[in-house]
């Protein structure tokens, strides 16, 4: 995916109230949408290096969206609505190699009254659920992780997935990482035990689990490389 417009460069202050974000852009101050409501563990450091998206539109009160942070000599790609609009660029290009030349793609599909999944694929008359979940926190240089908070509506997807496996479709749970330069993936079963319980759980009835890096940078971000899932 590329980006609208040119990102803009500039130094993080601080991020409050979830959705906002100050930004020092050389010597004025602006307030950035932050586009990401997780914890973005490990991320919001003063004075790492920020890219923001311009926006011109007079309904926006913001005028800058955060998209890229800086941390640790690697650059992450920090707004969750750009994760499925990543994965459907992949699945349709071929970049993902196990949902490769599919029949159709469908995006947000109702499996239940109360669940719905971000892809449907088609492909030979099979029928597959993919559930993306967009991946920032990294506590080594090379091992990427998820969750970085408690969550109980991640373990509600895995055992959800565990249903429709049961009902006759092929499940996939997608880790998008967009973190630069990771070699692994693993689930983060300190930050969330539970939620590694049912990860154990659902891989046990026969979800399939996926980890792919992307290549970021200010001008685009995509898919770009298969990440080897650690079970510890």
């Amino acid at each position: 995916m590329e980006f609208t417009k040119s990102l803009v460069k500039g130094k993080l202050i601080k991020r409050y109230k979830r959705f906002f974000t100050d930004i020092k852009i050389g010597k004025e101050v602006v307030t950035a949408h932050c586009p990401n409501t997780g914890s973005m563990r490990g991320l919001l450091e003063e004075g790492n290096d920020v890219y923001l998206l311009p926006n011109n539109d007079p309904k926006r009160k913001l005028k800058f969206g955060l998209e890229v942070i800086k941390s640790r000599k690697n650059l992450v790609g920090v707004n969750t609505h750009m994760a499925n609009k990543i994965v459907h660029h992949g699945i349709k290009n071929n970049l993902i190699k196990e949902l490769k030349n599919n029949d159709t793609i469908k995006p947000e599909v109702f499996f239940n009254k109360e669940t719905r999944f971000d892809f449907l694929l088609e492909k030979n008359n099979q029928k597959s659920f993919i559930e993306v979940k967009n991946v920032t926190l990294f506590r080594n240089k090379e091992t990427a992780e998820f969750p970085d908070a408690v969550t109980s509506r991640g373990s509600k997807h895995l055992l959800t997935l565990i249903d429709a496996i049961n009902k006759g479709y092929t499940c996939y749970l997608l880790f998008l990482v967009q973190i630069q330069n990771m070699k692994y993936f693993k689930i983060a079963k300190d930050i969330d035990e539970e939620y590694y319980k049912n990860y154990l759980k659902a891989k046990k009835a026969g979800v399939n689990f996926l980890a792919y890096r992307c290549d970021v940078s200010s001008k685009k971000i995509f898919i770009d490389k298969k990440l080897k899932i650690l079970d510890e």
